[in-house]
């Protein structure tokens, strides 16, 4: 259950993102459809051709196409004057798709029998690889790059899952909860990892 719940609240939460992006970008309708539902795969898309599960196997979700489908054809009517608070938003919606795709993503390489490497891996790019798509797309510099903290928390999730400490559907939502609040708060406030700039001579 909290995998198919999980898998519904990111793929819909990533459509809606990426929908946004575009239109904030002027894409036309058929751009719009396009980016929403990279966003919403690319992510799982990414993960499977690293861990070496057919790519085919995205095409027989159907149900969640049809949500990413429905939830961009939701915010493309939305009346624009409420459409022009999604900066304030935005990374709400984003760190919902961050937090849901991260620990599905583990979860999904933990029932393959994966390594623990390649659990952490495969929820920082069910995580955060349609959000990277997106802004590629879209012409922008993918978060997941800049020092805000981003697929840190996606690590966490995948590094927490590899372990097995969490064994029912009730902890699963706690974790996605507690990822999801650590995204919000680690932009509201501007944590940052370390960084280092190279000048040139």
């Amino acid at each position: 259950m909290a995998w198919e719940v999980l898998s519904a609240i990111g793929t819909i939460a990533f459509a809606v993102s990426g929908a946004i992006v575009a239109m904030e970008e002027e894409y036309d309708i058929f751009g719009v459809y396009i980016l929403g539902v990279v966003t919403a795969f690319g992510g799982g898309a990414i993960r499977n051709l690293l861990i070496g599960v057919p790519v085919s196997a995205l095409w027989e979700q159907e149900m969640m196409f049809q949500l990413a489908l429905a939830s961009i054809t939701i915010v493309f009517l939305f009346p624009h004057r409420l459409l022009g608070h999604w900066n304030r938003w935005g990374n709400f919606f984003d760190a919902i798709g961050l937090s849901a795709f991260a620990v599905q993503g583990a979860m999904y390489a933990v029932e393959l029998e994966l390594p623990i490497y390649a659990v952490i891996v495969a929820a920082i790019l069910t995580g955060s690889g349609g959000g990277i798509i997106r802004d590629v797309f879209a012409g922008r510099k993918p978060l997941v790059f800049k020092a805000e903290i981003y697929a840190v928390w996606a690590a966490v999730a995948g590094l927490i899952i590899s372990f097995e400490i969490i064994r029912i559907d009730l902890g699963l939502y706690i974790l996605f909860l507690a990822i999801t609040i650590l995204r919000i708060l680690s932009y509201t406030f501007k944590w940052r990892l370390p960084t280092r700039h190279i000048q040139s001579l």
